[in-house]
């Protein structure tokens, strides 16, 4: 009975990890693009005090530039999750915190047909926020950007993705696509009244104080809604330096249009071309470096009798606290002099 061998393998020679290094090193890198740029998304943050109408500013903003053929995103990122209701008819848009939360409980991942609706060519979604007193809507928003790249957010290569923030950049999380260069330019919102120019202002002051850190986001312009022709915040925009973009009136036409869920930015309504100058301005509109105004400088764009601020201001004394006059008591520290 004859025994057969099996032949030995053959020993592994193992490279020196340097040696493969240096293999690695001298592969010539890839040739640079030449060729024109096929795509590039413009990404804009869009600020006001809640209730200015930067919501309805959007949807028609966006209806609009679908419209002009343009691939929009609108993101919702205000906590009442309401910018994408004009678009869709009042009907509530599904929030990515809510729905990331309540997916996660079920041990699945969620996929953008769970969040991101359309309607004739405008894609939108809503980040949310949390339950009432439960939670920092400024940490929503910013667990709302990092669900947003786990989905692939910088290669859906949307020619605008707007952002809708509320003005409250007080806040690191609203404040966020300015701080960290997010957004390449930012448009704020507002009307001629002191609160609304206030928060205007507020956004200004981030623009400026983040490009002074090194930070490259400008402001691209104003949009006046409810405009009432006083001019109040036409005079703001050309204190701070920066463009009106569009001014649109208080009539009473947009506002029941508004709020029953119509969307008047269409080419061919009455609004039309005031939507269509407002998405050219848009597009256009570089973002520079504000001026903010200081808080008399902003008070003065006013008369005085609408602020009250030919108010004279007069200290308190400590008879107006506790009822006595105030008694001048000798110090008791002792001064040496100089040796």
């Amino acid at each position: 009975m004859s025994t057969s061998t099996i032949p030995a393998e053959a020993p592994v020679h193992f490279q020196p990890r340097t040696q493969t290094l240096r293999e690695e090193a001298a592969i010539e890198p890839d040739a640079p693009a030449t060729g024109p740029v096929t795509k590039t998304t413009q990404i804009i943050a869009i600020y006001g005090k809640g209730g200015i109408g930067k919501s309805f500013t959007l949807a028609n903003l966006s209806y609009m530039m679908a419209q002009q053929g343009k691939k929009v995103l609108l993101i919702g990122c205000d906590p009442k999750s309401d910018t994408t209701s004009l678009l869709f008819g009042g009907k509530a848009c599904p929030t990515i915190i809510e729905t990331s939360s309540r997916k996660k409980l079920a041990g699945e991942a969620v996929a953008i047909g769970d969040v991101c609706f359309k309607r004739d060519g405008v894609y939108a979604m809503e980040l949310g926020g949390p339950e009432v007193g439960r939670g920092c809507g400024g940490r929503g928003i910013i667990h709302g950007f990092e669900t947003l790249e786990k989905l692939g957010f910088h290669d859906w290569g949307f020619d605008y993705v707007l952002l809708d923030f509320l003005g409250d950049v007080v806040c690191g999380g609203f404040g966020l696509p300015i701080a960290r260069d997010m957004c390449q330019k930012v448009i704020v919102v507002g009307s001629n009244d002191l609160q609304s120019l206030y928060v205007a202002n507020n956004v200004c002051s981030a623009v400026e104080y983040f490009r002074k850190l090194g930070g490259n986001v400008g402001v691209a312009g104003m949009v006046i809604n409810k405009d009432d022709g006083t001019g109040e915040a036409a005079a703001f925009a050309r204190h701070a330096g920066i463009p009106v973009l569009a001014a649109i009136p208080a009539h009473d036409d947009i506002r029941r249009k508004s709020a029953s869920y119509e969307i008047i930015g269409k080419p061919e309504g009455e609004w039309g071309p005031l939507f269509a100058e407002l998405a050219a301005n848009v597009a256009q509109a570089p973002p520079v470096r504000p001026k903010p105004q200081t808080q008399d400088e902003l008070l003065g764009l006013f008369s005085a009798e609408v602020t009250g601020r030919d108010f004279q201001m007069e200290p308190a004394t400590l008879f107006d606290m506790v009822g006595r006059t105030e008694i001048h008591k000798p110090t008791l520290e002792v001064v040496y002099d100089a040796a």
